[in-house]
């Protein structure tokens, strides 16, 4: 019992002697009630809505003063206008909007005719959430507008004509893209951190630069070992979650070579930051502690799991800067969208810069430890 007591008594004092681990371990399941308490559940605000109007009528007028309230009221979405409905396709498909409402020529004079006037809707139903509030919402205002003031003896109604981009998309196919940037930075925390962490403990490092290796060389050899394992990573589950999810955008070249590059840019992105994040820490503890932390911080406000726009502003601030949101939304844009390249480029060009700048600030943070 003696033994056993001063076992327990070393492992209190090393706990208690490492300030950092208690801070995270206390922090934790703070951080899990927050994240997860905003993320979920929450209402629509701010969506994009394109508004092509071919009538420039009095009824096309009502409609447009309907989205304006919305705007102002209830905060759904706001409206942005458009001069033709291919461009207004196209940015819903490549994600610069979340919907559009197309008002055709001669919708004025068919309202006021009787004539079953018709609203068209653009939706991007690759994200069922965000699809289903603003077809809900439009089906609402529609009602509203087919409302009249004195009810006739024929009631006459506006219909909404839905025009959706993709075939069904199962929640299995929505949550690849999360996944497997979730399974590239498990490899990054668990393969890059720990491992860091514990060889530097152990003086390994030391022991790396009684050779002709330099400084530098070694932090380069270490990121680039890392970026490999995430590489790696990223591939196979890319390829073994296509395969289940029942996704073929593995038997494409060109989407192959798009997914590639974005593997590429999110594993830079994510070795940059852990490597940051480590560099200073010397307690092989810390990392274990920070790993769910991490978790909950980074992987639930990107929108791998519920829409930014469904999240508070505070939340969506933290996705603003989080390489997740970035790769979160280039791999959907890939899997389940078709987007091109047009539409990973600001990813791309955010997850390069992100990993490229967390190096060159840990760089020399890095020689100071050793």
């Amino acid at each position: 019992m003696t033994r056993m007591m001063a076992i327990v008594e070393r492992e209190l004092r090393k706990f208690f002697r490492s300030p950092t681990l208690m801070l995270v371990s206390m922090i934790l399941p703070l951080v899990q009630l927050i994240i997860l308490g905003n993320a979920f559940g929450g209402k629509i605000r701010g969506a994009r809505m394109g508004v092509v109007d071919y009538d420039h009528g009095s009824q096309a007028v009502k409609v447009c003063e309907a989205f304006a309230a919305v705007a102002v009221n209830i905060h759904t979405f706001t409206t942005v206008p458009y001069d033709e409905e291919h461009a207004a396709r196209e940015d819903v498909r490549t994600g610069k909007l979340d919907g559009a409402i197309i008002i055709p020529a001669q919708y004025s004079r068919r309202v006021l005719a009787g004539d079953s006037p018709k609203l068209g809707l653009v939706v991007d139903n690759s994200d069922q959430f965000m699809s289903s509030s603003l077809e809900a919402e439009m089906q609402s205002l529609v009602d509203a507008l087919g409302r009249p003031t004195i009810t006739p003896k024929v009631v006459e109604r506006i219909t909404l004509q839905i025009v959706e981009l993709y075939p069904y998309v199962e929640y299995m196919k929505y949550l690849l893209p999360g996944s497997i940037a979730l399974a590239m930075y498990v490899s990054v925390m668990i393969g890059g951190g720990m491992l860091y962490i514990d060889d530097k403990a152990r003086g390994v490092h030391e022991g790396y630069l009684v050779t002709p290796i330099t400084k530098l060389e070694l932090v380069m050899g270490l990121n680039l070992a890392g970026a490999i394992k995430a590489l790696m990573s990223g591939l196979s589950l890319t390829v073994i979650g296509s395969l289940l999810a029942g996704i073929g955008v593995i038997f494409h070249p060109i989407q192959v070579i798009q997914l590639s590059l974005l593997i590429v840019a999110t594993s830079i992105a994510f070795n940059g930051m852990m490597f940051l994040l480590m560099v200073r820490v010397d307690d092989p503890l810390v990392p274990r502690a920070m790993f769910g932390v991490l978790n909950t911080l980074l992987f639930f406000p990107s929108g791998a799991i519920s829409p930014v726009s469904a999240f508070p502003k505070w939340l969506q601030a933290i996705a603003v800067v989080d390489p997740f949101t970035y790769a979160v939304h280039g791999f959907k844009a890939i899997m389940l969208k078709d987007g091109g390249f047009k539409a990973i480029q600001s990813d791309l060009l955010f997850l390069f810069g992100f990993g490229i700048a967390a190096l060159l600030i840990a760089t020399p943070l890095f020689k100071r430890t050793l």
